[in-house]
């Protein structure tokens, strides 16, 4: 690897916004100035907020939302008819 014309990588936090979970992993992002900077695990690094993780994510915590789709097979079954 050429030195100099890579980007610092380093470890940097993620917080999700819903839940305030910090996940910590190492990313390109550590050079941001514009990042807020907590101590995690005795260590200061840069933290970036996000909406969704899968701390939050519907699909990852059984946490899924009914969506009432009755209405809409039954207005099909009307406007083309029911093959069935």
């Amino acid at each position: 690897m050429k030195k100099g014309i890579h980007p610092a990588y380093g470890p940097v936090g993620f917080r999700d916004i819903s839940t305030g979970r910090i996940f910590v992993t190492r990313s390109t992002l550590v050079s941001r100035s514009d990042l807020s900077r907590q101590v995690v695990d005795g260590v200061e690094i840069p933290v970036m907020d996000v909406e969704i993780s899968s701390d939050s994510h519907p699909l990852w915590t059984g946490q899924t939302r009914v969506i009432d789709t009755e209405g809409r097979v039954e207005a099909f079954r009307r406007r083309y008819g029911s093959s069935t």
